[in-house]
């Protein structure tokens, strides 16, 4: 069900508005055509009405005209006024009792001042009924229907207690389909206006919204290439993508002054520490002269990766498409050179684009971590639903789950002593999230059940 749920602004608008304009519709139709129905049986009602009132006068010509007829035919002329009197009501089995339409009737013969001792409203199908008289019969004919299958009302009423009861025949009206064929027609009218006009408003509105989505998802990937986005929509959107070519513009600004910094930094530094390291060697103590050599090469790769901390995300260098079990192949080929218990699993050919200098250098760093904690790093590429994964298992004590995030951020060290051999620097699983996050991806750190932490790099296809 949610699968079909639109997610855009645009899309769960339109569906609020065709949703409430329905029901909107739905229940003024339904009043439309109980407000119609309550005026055909009020017209009803008057009809009938105006048949029994109007009666009296005929049914004394009537009278009159059968005193002249000879005996035998005084039956067939009873229905001559359309007014039939009968000693007794006029029901009969199969016949539908209308409640509602007698208290109508009682109602207006009340207000008429007439006395009305017992009343009865019935619907039966005028097939059904032996004594319907010929107008009505013609009045059916005449509007197409098959007349016996037509309904009439039939009311009787009965004005002195145990007197003769007054019954007159009328067809049924009609049900008010014209009222439901105009709430269709006004629902599509509604409907082509408001729809078109709001879909016109919203994409004025979401047209620059989503403009400004993709240039926010641009900046975070590479903050050198930005650009001011073209002020466009309502006011208040405008205010916002002004405020934010603002911002982009200031950020920025302090990423380039912070790039300076840094180079003069590492300028700086690396000078007097290659000065420093040449001077090391007039140490005449070997053992002197070994740990202060280490201590500057542990200072320069320190810097060195600070830099490239800094300078992940600013690189201009196009991505190329590139093998990925290819390039981690060759990462283990260096170690296995080396000696380094580094094994090669599963390889799944998977082609994406990369740069693959800084990929190369996140998977030497989640390597480098294996190998500290866990002395044996296992490594393997394969894809997975939309993504591309590198996993680095090691047999290690893995991680606190509590502690995984924080161990993301710069200088955490899961070792907590400052010695550079035990534990490092506390930036290669931060640099490897962020060369993953400037390839669009993410650093996935996880225990697995059987023991040792699982690194996986995971990047979209």
């Amino acid at each position: 069900m949610t699968r079909f749920f639109p997610k855009s602004l645009l899309g769960q608008v339109m569906l609020a508005l065709v949703c409430g304009l329905l029901v909107g519709q739905a229940i003024a139709g339904v009043l439309l055509y109980r407000s119609a129905e309550q005026r055909r049986e009020t017209s009803l009602a008057h009809a009938i009405s105006f048949r029994i009132l109007s009666a009296d006068q005929r049914i004394e010509r009537r009278d009159r005209h059968l005193q002249h007829q000879p005996r035998g035919k005084r039956y067939r002329s009873r229905f001559l006024a359309g007014v039939e009197r009968r000693t007794g009501p006029p029901a009969q089995s199969g016949d539908e009792r209308l409640g509602d339409l007698e208290k109508t009737l009682e109602d207006v013969f009340a207000d008429q001042g007439m006395e009305v001792s017992d009343l009865m409203v019935l619907r039966r199908k005028a097939g059904n009924d032996a004594f319907i008289d010929r107008r009505a019969r013609l009045k059916l004919q005449a509007d197409g229907h098959k007349w016996r299958e037509h309904n009439i009302i039939i009311a009787g009423i009965q004005q002195v207690s145990g007197g003769q009861w007054k019954v007159v025949r009328i067809p049924e009206p009609r049900p008010p389909r014209s009222v439901i064929g105009g709430i269709i027609l006004q629902t599509l009218v509604i409907f082509a206006v408001l729809v078109t006009l709001l879909y016109l408003l919203l994409r004025r509105i979401t047209r620059p919204l989503a403009q400004l989505t993709t240039r926010l998802d641009d900046f975070a990937r590479n903050p050198a290439l930005a650009e001011p986005i073209p002020e466009s929509g309502p006011d208040d959107i405008r205010h916002l993508i002004a405020a934010h070519n603002g911002m982009e513009a200031r950020i920025a600004t302090l990423i380039d002054e912070k790039d300076v910094m840094l180079g003069a930094i590492g300028h700086d530094l690396k000078t007097p520490l290659a000065a420093l390291r040449v001077r090391v060697e007039t140490v005449t103590d070997p053992d002197q002269r070994a740990r202060m050599a280490e201590s500057i090469e542990d200072i320069t790769r320190t810097l060195d990766d600070i830099l490239n901390l800094a300078r992940v995300g600013r690189s201009n260098d196009p991505m190329e498409r590139t093998d990925l079990a290819a390039l981690a192949a060759a990462v283990v080929e260096e170690y296995e050179d080396m000696g380094m218990p580094v094994d090669l699993r599963g390889m799944q050919r998977l082609a994406l684009p990369m740069r693959a200098t800084w990929l190369r250098r996140a998977i030497r760093n989640l390597i480098d971590n294996a190998l500290r904690y866990g002395k044996q790093a296992r490594v393997e590429v394969l894809g997975e639903g939309p993504s591309a994964i590198v996993r680095i298992d090691d047999d290690g004590p893995g991680i606190p789950e509590s502690e995984i995030a924080a161990m993301l951020e710069p200088f955490a060290r899961g070792e907590t002593s400052r010695n550079r051999a035990t534990g490092g620097a506390g930036l290669g699983l931060t640099l490897a999230r962020a060369i993953a996050e400037q390839h669009g991806g993410s650093l996935v750190l996880s225990n697995r059940e059987q023991g040792g932490l699982r690194a996986e790099i995971r990047l979209p296809f």
